[in-house]
């Protein structure tokens, strides 16, 4: 796995921070009539509910889909049980087939994923605490998927995550 530390500054994900880029998300989304959606895992929902913390989100935001198991990640977002028995929960296939089934399960035009290891426990020495993948894709588009390792405790590494998230979202929505 190749994941990188991203260049996030504590600064881009302070709730002032992620409230703005949540409000820059929403407007663009609006205007180019884009629906979205979030499939979470490691954030636990905290993506959709920065979105949804917009007034008038309603007009752009189609749904969020919290899928913490194994089970939940097959039944709301299609992810293949080979997939996850041969490559994890945190990984880029994972990451995919998430992005790519909360488009095929719903309305959106837009979609967002995340899967990661936000601690304390649960790393390895190939996925270690902060190991995050986040997807983005757009409705007849290819997906894109990326790795990062975010430093810090839980809080930070979910608060680094939907910073990442929102950024690409930013992109993929113009």
């Amino acid at each position: 796995m190749s994941a990188h530390t991203p260049a996030i500054a504590p600064a881009d994900s302070t709730d002032a921070a992620l409230d703005a880029l949540a409000a820059r998300i929403g407007e663009t989304a609006r205007r180019n009539h884009h629906m979205l959606v979030t499939a979470e895992s490691c954030t636990g929902g905290w993506i959709a509910k920065t979105l949804t913390d917009i007034a008038g989100s309603s007009a752009w935001f189609e749904c969020g889909l919290v899928a913490y198991s194994y089970e939940a990640k097959q039944a709301l977002l299609s992810v293949r049980p080979q997939t996850l028995e041969q490559h994890g929960a945190v990984s880029r296939e994972t990451v995919i087939e998430m992005v790519s089934g909360a488009l095929a399960n719903t309305g959106a035009t837009l979609a967002v994923a995340v899967t990661g290891i936000a601690g304390p426990g649960g790393g390895t020495e190939d996925k270690p605490v902060g190991t995050v993948w986040v997807a983005w894709k757009r409705r007849g588009g290819y997906p894109r998927a990326e790795a990062f390792h975010f430093d810090g405790d839980r809080e930070a590494v979910r608060r680094q995550t939907v910073a990442a998230a929102l950024q690409g979202l930013e992109t993929l929505a113009s």
